[in-house]
């Protein structure tokens, strides 16, 4: 009995997969940042000093980078089991990092054009792969497991 194997990743998939694989490297990098920072005994010491107006940001901005961070390595596992699940989670992922990017835009003390670029970045980065994967024959093929 011979057994088809489904598609493998290729073609334009290589392209949500790179981004994957570079939003979870600069994700990681955000978190190693993030637990340095706190590891560090005298900027600790002076941070918990403080009123909670500086140390709820911070501890909500890890919690979130490690929340995306964790969610990017399932999805990366979801691609390399080429599950039928990938782009419903993928779009719902560009969505998460276009909300972030949005609230990075407007609250963040980053400079306006860092914040400006790299909201449309994840606008634009969105706005191709949602239809890619949604409307690719390659997708529905390669992407068809449980």
């Amino acid at each position: 009995m011979i057994q088809q194997s489904k598609p493998r990743i290729g073609g334009w998939l290589w392209l949500p997969l790179i981004w994957l694989a570079l939003s979870l490297l600069t994700s990681t990098l955000v978190i190693v940042h993030y637990y340095r920072f706190l590891l560090d005994t005298q900027v600790r010491n002076h941070l918990f000093a403080q009123t909670a107006s500086l140390l709820v940001p911070l501890l909500l901005s890890l919690l979130t980078a490690t929340l995306l961070w964790l969610y990017t390595l399932w999805i990366s596992w979801l691609f390399y089991q080429r599950s039928g699940r990938l782009p419903r989670h993928y779009i719902i992922w560009l969505l998460l990092t276009v909300i972030l990017a949005i609230k990075s835009w407007a609250f963040s003390p980053v400079s306006d054009v860092i914040a400006t670029r790299n909201l449309l970045i994840s606008l634009l980065t969105a706005a191709i792969f949602a239809i890619y994967l949604r409307r690719s024959a390659r997708v529905k093929t390669t992407f068809t497991a449980p």
